[in-house]
């Protein structure tokens, strides 16, 4: 509480309050005279951000740009900035600037805004500083509501303080008079599978039928993902069964999460087998099904599947997405299948997705490993002039290559 006071109180922060925006836009600034209009502004402050480490400096492009949740653009660019303070532990920064949007004109008074930054506190892991602004709403002349309280539960699932979660679920509605909602309930659902306890859903359930609220496919995906994760394949079992009673199909959404599921637990053939099932049952996959079952082959180590399910995705008329040419390229490289990992790198590229530099520093390599000299200097310097910062390191891989 002390120093949440002193935040508040902080002659800094009150200085911040009165500084003089229109001179710190020019940090987002082209170089000509033009006014940037408010999405200009924040995708230069997200190029900005993804390049900056300096915590002072990230503060001072998130105030220029003049960040609100109302944007889906400028919600990515908080969490950018916040992720990014967090892991510089600095947390008072991360306080003062979001206790001070609170007195910004147009951010005064706005419940979006409260419930955003009880969010962006759980993704800092200051849940402390979450539950106090929920408890303070009327401070700023907003009242709590359903929605707030959702934005306190995931900001304790962000935090993955999981056990506060249960806390606030079980007195909150009570104490402030909420009545949750569809949700709320998904919500506490995921709070209870993350935390693998995964079976204290069935109360919840009762709960929500005690109340006619009606779970949604969000609470059974969930709520299967859960068990899978703490292999009670019996409670598999008759989740699916449930769902059955309102009305839920296990259609491709559903699949897809089984069959990740079962990848994750290394349990490929497994999912397989369940694909196989899904398509005699005329249910199409997508993209994400094939991703999931390349990363679960790859990870196993069966290089052969893996690029067999990739020339049928393809087939299929279902695109790659970059995941799954960087998984594949990746676990290629690894598996010694460098020509393979070649191919599908170049597709990839094309496309204008370039593995990262580990994967591309892995493929070169290997590629001048088995005599294919030639092919590994052209893939470097294709590299020195996509990413210009990383020639000095890319000169230090050629220079190792066979002469």
């Amino acid at each position: 509480m002390a120093l949440f006071s002193r935040l508040r109180s902080n002659p800094t922060l009150n200085l911040l309050k009165h500084r003089n925006f229109s001179s710190a836009s020019s940090i987002l600034s082209s170089g000509n005279n033009a006014p940037l209009t408010s999405k200009e502004k924040t995708r230069s402050a997200l190029s900005l951000l993804k390049s900056e480490s300096n915590p002072e400096r990230i503060l001072e492009i998130c105030r220029a740009a003049s960040l609100t949740p109302e944007s889906h653009l400028d919600r990515i660019a908080f969490s950018v900035a916040i992720s990014k303070l967090s892991k510089a532990a600095h947390f008072a920064g991360i306080s003062e600037y979001l206790e001070e949007l609170k007195n910004r004109p147009d951010l005064r008074h706005s419940d979006r805004y409260i419930a955003h930054s009880i969010v962006l506190y759980g993704q800092a892991n200051m849940i402390d500083h979450a539950i106090r602004t929920f408890k303070e709403m009327d401070r700023y002349g907003v009242s709590r509501s359903v929605k707030s309280l959702n934005s306190l539960l995931f900001a304790c699932i962000l935090a993955k303080d999981f056990k506060e979660a249960k806390r606030v679920f079980v007195e909150f509605p009570k104490v402030y008079g909420i009545e949750p909602n569809l949700e709320t309930y998904n919500n506490v659902i995921k709070a209870f599978c993350e935390s693998g306890d995964s079976s204290s859903v069935y109360s919840v359930l009762a709960e929500m039928d005690r109340k006619s609220v009606i779970p949604n496919a969000t609470s059974f995906g969930t709520l299967l993902a859960g068990f899978y994760r703490e292999e009670k394949y019996e409670d598999v079992g008759k989740v699916l069964n449930m769902m059955g009673k309102y009305g839920i199909k296990s259609g491709l959404s559903m699949h897809n999460i089984r069959i990740q599921s079962l990848c994750k637990l290394k349990k490929s053939v497994e999912a397989r087998a369940l694909f196989d099932g899904m398509l005699s049952r005329g249910i199409k996959p997508n993209s994400v099904t094939y991703t999931h079952l390349i990363h679960g082959f790859c990870r196993e180590g069966d290089l052969k599947e893996a690029k067999r399910l990739f020339r049928d995705m393809v087939i299929r008329g279902c695109q790659p997405d970059s995941d799954c040419y960087f998984t594949l390229v990746h676990f290629l490289c690894q598996g010694g299948d460098y020509e393979t990992a070649l191919k599908v790198c170049n597709e990839s590229i094309e496309k204008g997705w370039v593995p990262n530099f580990s994967t591309m520093k892995l493929l070169v390599n290997g590629l001048a490993g088995v005599s294919k000299v030639k092919e590994a200097k052209e893939l470097v310097e294709l590299m020195k002039g996509k990413f210009t910062k990383n020639v000095d390191m890319w000169d230090e891989i050629e220079a190792g290559f066979p002469q």
